[in-house]
Parts: structure tokens; C-alpha cells; sequence
């Protein structure tokens, strides 16, 4: 059983099975899929028909198109599996892997007030695209719609996650 105070990230999502032979189709949402996804890798499967988390070891993995083929230990048919398509793959955080200075993982960003240089509320990050070149940090403020702005360090001047605030430099028409 998980410790009720102990968060847990999601790393991927069981979306299918595939074949008879117990794998399932995984979208991966780490930027570690060679750590997560190996053999002997503990995942907690979270899935709404479930109380509880299940835990799962991999037993084997590879690459299929755009999906990861999970295998795990103990679950050798598709009867086994099949119950857990639609859940969500997560870690307990303590087992994150380290980030390299200056870098954040998206769920500590995700809730931050973001601000001006000059100290104007713009509002929340509530999401984090990650469209290919840069980042980009979607921003809901209290009226209106959301601000886009690139995750650039042109843009993004200071990132405080412990005080859930982003600091901003408003570049020219980022904003009607």
C-alpha cells in the first residue's frame, strides 16, 4: 500500500493491449523512457476501476511505432492485462530522477503564479506544451484567455518552485 502523502507522477499512459501475449501499448510522458521503462523497473499502475494502486514490474519493453510494448512480470496473456487499459503509469516522486541546475519537471511548474519583471499578475501556468523546438508555458489569467510564451531564456527569467512563482519578460506581441 502507498503512503497517502506521497505524490506520484505520471510517466505514461496504458492506452492498449497488444497481441494475446500480455503486452500493452504505453504513450510515454518521461523524458527517461530508457530508465522507466526497462526490465525490472517498478511502475504503480493508477486506473479508476482500481481502489488503489497496483504495482507492476516490467519484465520486458521496446519500441513500436510511436508506443512502448510493455511486458509485465506475472501478467503473461492478454486476460491479465486487459483490465488495465485506460490507466495511468506513475512513479512515487522520490524515485524522479535528478534534473540537471536550472531545470524543473513540468508538474513543479504547473500552479505557479506568473509575473512581470515589473511585478504584474499575468496569472496561473496551468499547462506546459511541448510543441518541438521550446517549451511553451500556457498561462490563464483571471479574465481572458490564456498567454502563450515560449520557454525561452529571453522570455522565462526566473523560476521559483518552491514559492510557485515565475518571473517573466514580456516579449513584444506575445499579448493581444
Amino acid at each position: 500500500m502507498i503512503a497517502v502523502q506521497e505524490r506520484l507522477i505520471r510517466v505514461g499512459s496504458l492506452v492498449n493491449t497488444q497481441g494475446i501475449r500480455g503486452e500493452v501499448r504505453v504513450i510515454s510522458h518521461t523524458d527517461f523512457p530508457d530508465k522507466r521503462f526497462i526490465k525490472g523497473s517498478r511502475l504503480l499502475l493508477v486506473h479508476p476501476d482500481f481502489p488503489e494502486p497496483v504495482e507492476l514490474v516490467v519484465e520486458s519493453a521496446r519500441v513500436h511505432k510511436k508506443f512502448y510494448l510493455l511486458k509485465f512480470a506475472g501478467h503473461p496473456s492478454i486476460n491479465d492485462v486487459e483490465k488495465y487499459k485506460g490507466g495511468e503509469l506513475m512513479i512515487r516522486e522520490s524515485d524522479l530522477q535528478p534534473l540537471p541546475e536550472g531545470s524543473n519537471y513540468i508538474f513543479e511548474l504547473v500552479g505557479c503564479r506568473v509575473i512581470t519583471e515589473d511585478g504584474e499578475e499575468l496569472g496561473e501556468l496551468v499547462e506546459v506544451l511541448q510543441p518541438g523546438a521550446n517549451d511553451v508555458y500556457v498561462v490563464r489569467p483571471p479574465k481572458g484567455k490564456d498567454i502563450l510564451l515560449p520557454a525561452i531564456p529571453d522570455c522565462i527569467k526566473h523560476v521559483d518552485v518552491e514559492n510557485k512563482l515565475v518571473r517573466v519578460h514580456l516579449l513584444e506581441g506575445l499579448i493581444d
